[in-house]
């Protein structure tokens, strides 16, 4: 049986990937029987292919990997499966051929349909549009992205290593080094480095790391509200300041005027920034931002590629119109890392 429903999840994957390269073109959903499915693919179609001739883009091809994460509920009638894509577009612009990559993750329900089966439900995850409550008690009812409750952290391993340490009180004066920050953010991109804590919704820690690794100064306070710093977990009490893991606080945190420690300076265009540098989303335009990137590389006419987690991305076009996540609302805010 799992054989067949497969069959279903292969052919769904091929056809989704044949709309990134070319998204006008009617796709042959014949088994996806899922109506909203197909209303949210002609309204992304749509965009993709205004986007792609605003961009000055030609799409040359897209693979893309499948893997499942778990079975939910299987029967003879039905099939449940968490699966995660892996996605890679590759484009030509002004003659040089370029690469994004992207994780994202799905909740398919399949179901029986003569001999054959037929994907009957598409469940998309936009967890970017979430974001770490900014509460004293944060440890408790922690959600995933698909609304379950998650098992309670365990400290990290160590909980203070001495890597993090050097950081100090942010006092001294340093250079940051950009390049070192993409480096490290093309590392972790796609999975989290092991000495810090992975969240649920994880962009404002992985780009507070690439910072770090650039050389940025901690900034410890102790206190949650101030600063920029992390440690950890010690049992449920969690380490870290909003800065370091919100994305609203980190752009508050940005905007300071400060003397020492991470300094930044908010420009108006993203033709502005540099490798290292920072771009942060508030998707409603509503005053609160909920999704951060770093600055990773440029694509051909000199626009930036960035990186982030929660949906694990590899220089993606900084201005995320492929996102679900993303709506005509969408306000950004740039900043360069000024050291």
């Amino acid at each position: 049986m799992e054989q067949q429903w497969k069959k279903s999840l292969y052919s769904y994957v091929d056809q989704i990937n044949k709309g990134r390269v070319e998204p006008k073109s009617a796709p042959q959903l014949i088994t996806i029987k899922d109506p909203h499915f197909h209303a949210r693919q002609r309204e992304m179609s749509r965009r993709l292919s205004g986007w792609y001739a605003a961009r000055g883009i030609t799409p040359l091809r897209a693979e893309t990997g499948v893997r499942t994460v778990r079975t939910i509920r299987q029967s003879l009638a039905e099939v449940v499966a968490e699966v995660v894509l892996h996605s890679a577009l590759y484009y030509e612009k002004g003659g040089v051929t370029h690469r994004e990559d992207k994780v994202e993750s799905e909740r398919l329900t399949f179901g029986k349909a003569g001999t054959g089966w037929e994907l009957v439900a598409v469940e998309r995850s936009v967890p970017e549009r979430s974001s770490i409550r900014v509460t004293e008690n944060e440890p408790e009812g922690r959600l995933s992205k698909w609304g379950e409750v998650l098992p309670e952290p365990q400290p990290s391993q160590p909980l203070l290593s001495r890597k993090i340490a050097r950081g100090g009180s942010g006092s001294r004066e340093v250079r940051y080094n950009r390049e070192e920050a993409a480096a490290y953010a093309d590392l972790w991109w796609k999975d989290g480095n092991p000495e810090y804590e992975i969240f649920a919704v994880d962009c404002t820690n992985y780009v507070s790391q690439c910072l770090f690794a650039g050389g940025a100064p901690i900034n410890y306070t102790g206190k949650r509200e101030t600063g920029w710093w992390y440690k950890g977990y010690n049992g449920k009490q969690e380490w870290w300041s909003f800065s370091w893991a919100v994305s609203d606080s980190l752009q508050r945190y940005l905007s300071a005027s400060r003397s020492d420690g991470l300094q930044a300076e908010a420009v108006d265009r993203p033709e502005q920034l540099m490798l290292g540098d920072v771009i942060l989303y508030d998707w409603d335009g509503n005053g609160l931002f909920q999704h951060s990137t770093v600055v990773t590389a440029f694509d051909a006419g000199g626009l930036p590629l960035v990186n982030a987690h929660t949906v694990s991305s590899r220089h993606r076009f900084w201005d995320y119109k492929d996102s679900y996540a993303w709506t005509d609302r969408t306000v950004y805010r740039f900043f360069h890392i000024t050291g």
